[in-house]
């Protein structure tokens, strides 16, 4: 019996892991986030004893490790060690919630005692699913925070295709959309459970008060969805065209497949032939920016500290060559060095001298301005220990298929780009390189009053054609609506598209697809998409862009605070009460 008690709670747990698993792509179970929790919950609840907390730390580290190997097999495709051990890592932070929701967190821990009063046991619901849902947000934030953080895939990212529930983000972020989940299920499940004990005597208690405050809070969510939609609709906007070029350039890990000439032939041919048509076919949709992704050109620019540059030869030869249709804003990725002028007036890459993964931003009359990218990937692009542990650049040749060249180094700047459009109004863009689409709290460190731009270049190519890309882009597009800036994305492979500051992707001004995609669907192609984004001239300023991060970490505290002192209260009662419903009763 024991055996079997335990394998249900295994199945139950197990079941959960795989519902969280099904709702991001490549899997479109979206719908199930509503109840993915409820297996694993239930059996949480049921544990009991001095070491129920391990107990639920060991059932939510299964869930966790089950559930994030499963949407992140893709790393795989560059590291099968990486595939293994990230979710054995990310499972600890299920383990922890796990921890919790079986001991000072569990609703069935303690019986209550019964109190009279219509709202106690609503109160009660509703107490514990926040504090429940306040930890669970607490944790996400946690991992997209510890050691730099991989903040991939919140629950609230289910929302991706939702845009009505989606626009709560823009309060406390994905992870507050997440506290929202979580809380309905666990209000769900305590109600479900009242059911199933009911009796005569309490028949005649409302047992679904909680879901009825529960529903009427996700209504109120909604109506807030729908108004901010219509009131982002309606706002005073600029107009932005965008040629967004995607090459499909193919990778084996870190290394191209192609020569650096057929790379430089290959931006050339799809961003003149598509400008040319344009001249011939449609002159009055001529772009203010054309967009590159990140890495794009084979060359390195250098960069002194008086602002001159130069780049290699092959760089110079493409830019002139694309220059040669028109004029227009030219922003693109690219490895920049640190220079330095020798005495006879060249500049030369400083030795030692620093690298860094940039976006660039080169003007009609060739005036350059970059930023560099701040959130480093770990064993992408930095190798903390490196040099005090020689095997580090051993495994990463392993895994990556080419020798570690160093570690690009972080930068610093946190102001926007400026970016003229041709009708001479600036846009501020929000600079960001890679995942970094991904880091809210980098993202909202940008935010100015004015018109902004969200920019991502990316290449997504390292993971081949997996589902990587596509998660990519469902994690991003909720910066658009955390920050109410729209958002311009070119990537290399993965997806390349405009998105408005609802997190809805635009309608392209060339061509039938929302995104770049070929004739059967897939963002796994090469083309250009010209695209048409409405830039509010005056957007607003979101909750989550004022608070940040501390919104949640705030309700996070004070969620384990309060599950604390109920659960002592409830233990110091306990004997008591006991003794009271032992209690004999002498006749009179």
């Amino acid at each position: 019996m024991k055996y079997r008690a335990a394998g249900m709670l295994i199945a139950a747990t197990a079941a959960s892991g795989l519902l969280v698993a099904g709702l991001f792509p490549p899997f479109r179970c979206s719908v199930m986030v509503w109840v993915a929790l409820v297996p694993w919950l239930a059996a949480l609840w049921s544990l009991d004893g001095k070491r129920a907390a391990w107990k639920g730390f060991g059932l939510g580290w299964l869930a966790g490790s089950l559930s994030s190997m499963i949407q992140f097999h893709w790393l795989a495709v560059v590291s099968p060690l990486g595939a293994v051990i990230l979710p054995l890592y990310l499972g600890l932070f299920w383990g922890l919630f796990g921890a919790f929701a079986a001991s000072i967190g569990n609703p069935w821990r303690h019986p209550p005692t019964p109190v009279p009063g219509r709202w106690a046991e609503t109160r009660r619901s509703l107490c514990s699913a926040f504090c429940l849902a306040a930890l669970w947000a607490g944790l996400e934030w946690l991992r997209g925070w510890l050691f730099t953080g991989f903040g991939w895939n919140n629950l609230g990212v289910a929302f991706h295709e939702s845009p009505v529930m989606a626009q709560t983000a823009d309060l406390l972020g994905v992870a507050g959309l997440s506290m929202i989940l979580v809380f309905f299920q666990a209000v769900l499940l305590q109600a479900g459970k009242r059911l199933l004990n009911k009796d005569s005597s309490n028949r005649s208690r409302p047992p679904l008060l909680d879901i009825a405050v529960t529903i009427a809070i996700i209504a109120l969510l909604a109506g807030y969805g729908l108004a901010r939609i219509t009131t982002e609709k309606r706002k005073e906007s600029a107009s932005l065209k965008t040629l967004l070029v995607q090459i499909n350039i193919p990778q084996d890990a870190a290394r191209v497949l192609w020569s650096a000439l057929d790379v430089h032939l290959a931006y050339e041919d799809e961003t003149l032939n598509a400008l040319h048509d344009l001249t011939e076919n449609h002159p009055a949709q001529w772009p203010d920016w054309v967009m590159w992704p990140e890495s794009a050109l084979t060359g390195k620019f250098l960069r002194a500290s008086d602002g001159t540059w130069g780049t290699w030869r092959e760089n110079e030869e493409t830019l002139a060559q694309v220059r040669t249709a028109g004029r227009f804003q030219l922003i693109f990725g690219t490895n920049e060095l640190e220079a330095e002028r020798t005495a006879d007036d060249q500049l030369v890459m400083k030795d030692p001298g620093r690298a860094w993964n940039s976006l660039a931003v080169m003007s009609p009359d060739n005036d350059l301005q970059t930023y560099q990218k701040h959130h480093l990937v770990i064993f992408g692009e930095t190798i903390p220990f490196v040099d005090s542990l020689p095997i580090l650049k051993k495994i990463y040749a392993q895994q990556a298929g080419v020798e570690y060249g160093g570690s690009f180094t972080s930068g610093v700047s946190v102001e926007p780009l400026p970016i003229p459009l041709s009708n001479g109004t600036v846009i501020n863009a929000i600079p960001t390189v890679c995942f970094e689409d991904t880091v809210p709290r980098l993202t909202r460190k940008f935010v100015r009053s004015g018109p902004q731009v969200i920019v991502n270049v990316t290449n997504d190519g390292w993971f081949k054609e997996s589902p990587a890309a596509a998660q990519h882009f469902a994690n991003a597009r909720f910066r658009a609506i955390e920050l109410r800036r729209p958002m311009l994305r070119c990537a290399n492979t993965g997806v390349s598209a405009a998105i408005d500051s609802t997190g809805t992707t635009t309608h392209p001004l060339t061509g039938n697809p929302q995104r770049l995609l070929n004739a059967e669907g897939s963002h796994f192609t090469r083309g250009a998409l010209l695209t048409e984004l409405d830039v509010p001239l005056h957007p607003s300023l979101t909750l989550y862009a004022l608070v940040g991060d501390w919104g949640v970490i705030s309700l996070a505290l004070l969620g384990v605070l309060t599950a604390a002192l109920r659960s002592r209260s409830k233990a110091a009662k306990e004997p008591l009460d006991l003794r009271l419903s032992h209690q004999t009763i002498p006749p009179r």
